[in-house]
């Protein structure tokens, strides 16, 4: 959405010029950035795994939702900040009844929180747009929601609006904690395999440990620092590596609750990203 204080045709001529809005993958410019947030709101600046650049995320919820659509293996790529066509959006407001959003005589862009692209044929895209509970309360932010209802619904594209009680505390929580150690293997893939495939001989001879008790055991037996194999597991499982079901929380995970991945597919992804 567009800051309570609004912009101006200046600032949107600027924008376009600069190519916000457009471009895909590594080439994508948020329409807005952090700079352009309230100030007194919290914002992240957080680097996509899969865009290889840096996402402009507007509130910790947008934060949570951008981890896990990460995480998924069917998304693509996330376009957070995603700009609606304002000529549409102005016509479905006068024919809604509803008021445009305008500030000091400038009709102001509204904008999606997430667009993403998929694997799936029955899904290709969907948007999505953020928004605290309590936000509901607020009879202008219905309306505003209402414009970009039907701008998707125009578009013959799904939207949906995700809040906070729509995200399971143990998958917000597992992501939050495996998602920072993404690409750390992206120059040392082969000893990563090495690794990985070490760990996994560990599990299968001891699969009812915990994975915290486990990598307790292994830094004492190898003389490693405490927490060191606990580090290295977790960059495995943010790179593939391994998998377990998201919804365990890792403090009861049990290390026969982990797979190893498809460790040459996971090679040969590194090796084309890095072309």
């Amino acid at each position: 959405m567009s800051r309570k204080i609004g912009h101006t045709e200046a600032q949107y001529r600027k924008w376009v010029k600069e190519g916000r809005g457009a471009g895909d993958n590594q080439d994508y410019k948020p329409w807005l950035t952090v700079y352009d947030a309230p100030s007194d709101g919290r914002v992240h600046r957080v680097f996509g795994y899969k865009s290889k650049r840096t996402h402009h995320l507007l509130s910790d919820l947008e934060l949570s939702m951008f981890y896990l659509l990460e995480w998924r293996e069917d998304v693509l790529q996330v376009k957070e900040q995603f700009p609606l066509e304002r000529e549409i959006t102005l016509e479905l407001a006068e024919s809604a009844g509803i008021k445009h959003p305008n500030v000091r005589g400038v009709d102001q862009y509204l904008s999606s929180d997430f667009f993403v692209e998929t694997t799936s044929r029955d899904l290709p895209y969907f948007a999505l747009q953020a928004k605290y509970v309590s936000s509901f309360e607020d009879q202008r932010k219905i309306e505003i929601l209402e414009l970009e209802k039907r701008f998707w619904l125009e578009k013959q594209i799904p939207w949906q609006i995700v809040t906070e009680q729509e995200i399971p505390k143990v998958v917000k929580t597992n992501v939050e904690w495996i998602y920072p150690l993404q690409g750390e293997h992206e120059e040392a893939e082969d000893s990563a395999i090495e690794h990985a495939r070490f760990y996994a001989d560990y599990f299968a001879k001891h699969p009812a440990k915990t994975l915290i008790n486990a990598c307790k055991e292994i830094d004492t037996a190898y003389g490693l620092d405490l927490g060191e194999s606990l580090f290295e597991i977790r960059a495995l499982l943010a790179d593939r590596y391994f998998t377990f079901d998201i919804f365990t929380p890792v403090q009861k995970l049990q290390v026969g609750q982990l797979r190893l991945g498809n460790v040459e597919q996971i090679q040969e992804v590194f090796r084309v990203s890095n072309q």
